[in-house]
């Protein structure tokens, strides 16, 4: 008993238990809560301190339980009997201990959140890590604000079902819809039916920050009142799934010639490629070759192969051939000059591009030019 006697003193002990006050009772849990969590306890010293834990879970005094449960509140030595009765005390006990104690199991954290209420949902709801099981338990019970809080704990997980039927539930929610769409990851279709529910300001960040079909983004283009923030070019750069971007373009008739000039010329080089390698039927790693490694007759070859209209070669091997002659150099804007450098080196060279997309580069590259003079302003 000689470690756990050097941790909890017999005048702590007698404090907590004969303390004239709540206070100082409550100071006396603190320090012996402190001093169990700290020591290193053999098993005949843990039955003894749990011993002691179980006293002060008793005490009258709220001002001692809590001592107890904001102490002790991400310890693991608190005995599960101990856990699940500072669960059901009052909320200035129990919410410390839900929202964070590694000593909960699923079935416990199920249990809270079917008879706890609103407040202890949100605690379950904001803890450091959440399973699918919880999360969708959660979805399907919780308030507003519980089911808000957990589709903003990126250390939740979540089923694509379940993020589903949380837009499905408060689809009027803003908060709850900027919850989900602020993750840091979320399924395509999820990301895609909040399309249809939020304002330009999310849809937006969803178009930034998340996958969508090629169809959609097609979509969200022919709309109008998009046209000012969203390109298909842009997309097209950006999207981290080239290949299956590509092929739904094609399978919807959309990997167009008038595409992919636009987004070469952009710097877009990835997309070119597998969009060319998509049109020609060859693995990516041929076009590449083709494309960059083959002379002007591999070029050549594979846009014929990809039956790209042969008025087109001399704009893409234009293209292909300022792709080469320039580079990312590491400064400020980087991307925005590299891409404003092709156009005009694709714009001064000969080529046969429609006068379509050629007015489309002219005004992306004074889109371009005042972005950045409004950001140095």
């Amino acid at each position: 008993m000689a470690t756990t006697r050097a941790a909890l003193t017999e005048a702590d002990i007698r404090m907590l238990v004969k303390g004239a006050t709540a206070d100082e009772r409550a100071l006396a849990a603190h320090k012996l809560c402190r001093n169990i969590d700290r020591a290193e306890l053999g098993e005949e010293d843990r039955q003894v301190a749990h011993d002691i834990l179980r006293v002060m879970a008793a005490d009258a005094a709220e001002l001692v339980r809590r001592a107890m449960a904001v102490t002790l509140k991400s310890s693991k030595v608190l005995p599960h009997d101990v856990v699940m009765r500072l669960a059901r005390d009052i909320e200035s006990v129990s919410l410390p201990i839900i929202s964070f104690s590694p000593i909960f199991s699923d079935a416990d954290l199920a249990e809270i959140i079917r008879v706890g209420g609103p407040a202890r949902q949100l605690a379950v709801a904001k803890r450091p890590k959440l399973s699918s099981r919880i999360t969708a338990q959660l979805i399907d019970e919780a308030g507003e604000e519980a089911v808000a809080a957990v589709c903003a704990n990126d250390n939740a997980r979540f089923s694509e079902v379940s993020l589903k039927k949380a837009i499905s539930r408060f689809a009027k929610s803003e908060q709850v819809l900027q919850s989900v769409a602020y993750r840091a990851t979320l399924p395509l279709a999820v990301a895609e039916r909040l399309i249809d529910l939020v304002g330009d300001q999310l849809r937006d960040h969803i178009l930034t920050h998340h996958a969508l079909s090629a169809e959609l983004t097609l979509e969200l283009i022919v709309d109008a009142k998009e046209r000012a923030t969203i390109d298909l070019v842009d997309q097209a750069g950006r999207t981290a799934d080239p290949k299956a971007f590509v092929a739904h373009l094609h399978s919807v008739g959309r990997l167009s010639p008038s595409l992919l000039l636009r987004a070469l010329a952009h710097g877009h080089m990835t997309f070119f490629e597998w969009g060319v390698a998509e049109l020609a039927s060859i693995p990516h790693h041929r076009a590449w070759l083709m494309i960059h490694d083959a002379g002007p007759l591999g070029l050549k070859a594979v846009c014929e192969r990809a039956s790209l209209p042969p008025r087109l070669y001399a704009a893409f091997k234009a293209g292909v051939d300022a792709f080469h002659s320039l580079e990312l150099d590491g400064g400020d804007h980087d991307r925005e000059r590299f891409q404003e450098h092709m156009m005009q080196r694709f714009l001064t060279s000969p080529h046969a591009a429609s006068r379509d997309d050629t007015d489309y580069l002219l005004e992306r590259m004074e889109r371009s030019a005042e972005k950045r003079r409004s950001a140095s302003a």
